[in-house]
């Protein structure tokens, strides 16, 4: 068994399940409403159902910056001082809804963010901007913790049973699994692989 991944971004990946393209899709999008993730996704997306959400991990969200911290960035607003350039995720990303709605949570105007319109496709492209706290190790930058996203996979129904997916599942509630996620950093794991009630 072997594992093609590709890095469409939340958004991208929900369109890849509707359209029969995909076995399993990662999602972490922020219910901007109740500061839930996922679950509202799955019924505006499914409203008839046809696919199971699996909880995967948490992922430790946060900024990352230049190694040394040089601006002296503190937190998620500092992104609207005057010297700091932003870099930002794509449209439909789970990590630019959160972004977006940080920004509204904290009044800022991101119009008035330098780089606030230029987006990267990867965690491991944004050079300074919110990312996960692996990406920021992989590259030996600097990290301010934000927040902690849930981090989980939507299967539809007709792979459930697949040899491929059933695998993956068994992976996910395996001792190895955890104790490899938990040994990068940046990572929670509580119950992966069990089914998150859609109702």
């Amino acid at each position: 068994v072997y594992m093609s991944s590709s890095h469409v971004g939340s958004m991208g990946g929900i369109m890849a399940i509707r359209r029969g393209e995909t076995h399993v899709a990662g999602c972490h999008l922020l219910n901007t409403e109740n500061g839930e993730y996922n679950v509202a996704f799955m019924k505006k997306y499914f409203p008839k159902g046809g696919v199971k959400l699996i909880r995967c991990v948490g992922r430790q969200q946060g900024m990352m910056v230049a190694k040394g911290n040089p601006l002296n960035i503190q937190k998620f607003s500092d992104i609207a001082k005057e010297g700091i350039r932003y870099v930002n995720r794509q449209k439909g990303s789970g990590t630019r809804i959160l972004t977006d709605y940080l920004c509204k949570q904290e009044n800022l105007n991101t119009a008035a963010i330098y780089g606030y319109d230029r987006e990267e496709l990867t965690h491991t492209s944004v050079a300074a901007g919110m990312g996960i706290y692996s990406a920021a190790k992989l590259y030996d930058l600097d990290f301010i913790p934000i927040c902690i996203e849930e981090y989980d996979l939507i299967v539809p129904d007709h792979a459930w049973d697949t040899p491929m997916v059933q695998q993956l599942l068994a992976t996910l509630k395996s001792e190895a699994f955890k104790e490899k996620i938990l040994s990068l950093g940046g990572y929670t794991v509580e119950n992966p692989g069990e089914i998150i009630p859609l109702d």
